[in-house]
């Protein structure tokens, strides 16, 4: 659950990051104000695709592990929230790719026509968090080094391993 909590930040980050690049360019908030981004700012569309893929656990990046090994858990455990959790995963891929489809596909709205793509220092901040997400959906292990100690030490501490016979004691 910490690598998950850690990886759906860095892809939570890549989003409100371009949300806030849109924004800034645009001046509205409002999905119907935009359309065609892609055609005009391909690499703002191309940070919002793989920060909106991240979000959805596309292996290949960050969350996919984390993500699959809390299924994993929540199905073995508890089946009836695991397809709760899983449901939730269906209803997120809903919601990002209609977003991408309105915002970035389709004809270029007036608005957006001579929206800038990103600038050497947005791109500073954008390619670190893209390379994050990319490395570590391909080389996990680094970070769950990093995080296993610290939860092992945790779980000691609480003196819980496994807290299923507890909650099956309580039924």
């Amino acid at each position: 659950a910490t690598l998950y909590m850690v990886n759906h930040g860095i892809s939570t980050a890549a989003l409100l990051l371009v949300a806030g690049f849109l924004i800034t360019r645009r001046g509205s908030r409002l999905i119907a104000d935009y359309g065609g981004v892609q055609k005009v700012a391909p690499v703002l569309a191309g940070t919002f695709l793989i920060g909106g893929l991240a979000t959805l656990s596309l292996p290949g990046l960050a969350p996919f592990v984390s993500e699959f090994l809390v299924l994993v858990g929540t199905f073995s455990a508890y089946p009836v929230a695991g397809i709760i959790a899983t449901s939730g995963i269906v209803l997120a891929a809903l919601y990002v790719l209609v977003l991408y489809q309105r915002t970035m596909t389709g004809p270029v709205q007036e608005s957006v026509r001579s929206m800038p793509d990103l600038r050497a220092r947005e791109l500073a901040v954008a390619v670190p968090l893209i390379a994050v997400l990319i490395f570590l959906g391909v080389f996990p292990k680094p970070l769950t080094e990093v995080v296993n100690p610290a939860v092992e030490h945790t779980m000691s501490d609480v003196q819980k391993k496994d807290p299923q016979p507890e909650v099956e004691a309580a039924k």
